[in-house]
């Protein structure tokens, strides 16, 4: 059984890794881009930045918000691949926005049992744990896609880790 603390735990850390980490570097090459080259697609068979942010919306929508949240599931994932724009960059990162202030209030109703709890999401039996962990994951893969399109198009370093010494080492 998950007691209350490692629930604040768990959810500091999914928050952290979504909103600070993942949600952060999506802005950030947002910025870097200009509206077209959102929607570049170097073949039929490759995704643009567009799209992935249209697909991280809508699989953590029906995962958290439909799925650990109960709300209606109504995603169309093909139509996430599908678009071909002009979304602008400020829609798609509306998009994002809305989807953090909808999964903030799964998160601020859920209870221990929740993690544990069985969920039916696109029909794979999950746990809310496994949920969470799953849009995490899913959300660090696709903005590893994204920094890589906008590095490659731009020529640049995003510089995500600007001011940190990661050749540090803590002894002790």
């Amino acid at each position: 059984m998950v007691d209350q603390s490692f629930l604040q735990f768990f959810l500091t850390e999914f928050r952290r890794r979504l909103y600070d980490e993942s949600m952060i570097r999506i802005e950030k090459c947002l910025a870097l881009l200009n509206e077209s080259e959102v929607w570049y697609r170097p073949n039929d068979n490759s995704n643009s930045i567009g799209n992935l942010i249209l697909h991280l919306c809508g699989n953590a929508q029906q995962y958290i918000v439909a799925g650990l949240g109960e709300a209606l599931d109504q995603r169309n994932r093909q139509s996430e691949f599908d678009e071909r724009g002009p979304i602008s960059k400020a829609e798609l990162w509306q998009k994002v926005v809305n989807l953090k202030e909808r999964i903030e209030v799964v998160l601020q109703n859920l209870q221990t049992t929740d993690l544990e709890r069985p969920v039916l999401v696109q029909g794979f039996q999950e746990t809310g744990l496994s949920i969470l962990v799953h849009v995490v994951e899913h959300f660090s893969y696709h903005t590893g896609q994204i920094t890589y399109i906008v590095k490659a198009a731009k020529d640049l370093q995003t510089n995500y880790y600007a001011g940190f010494d990661l050749n540090s080492t803590v002894q002790g």
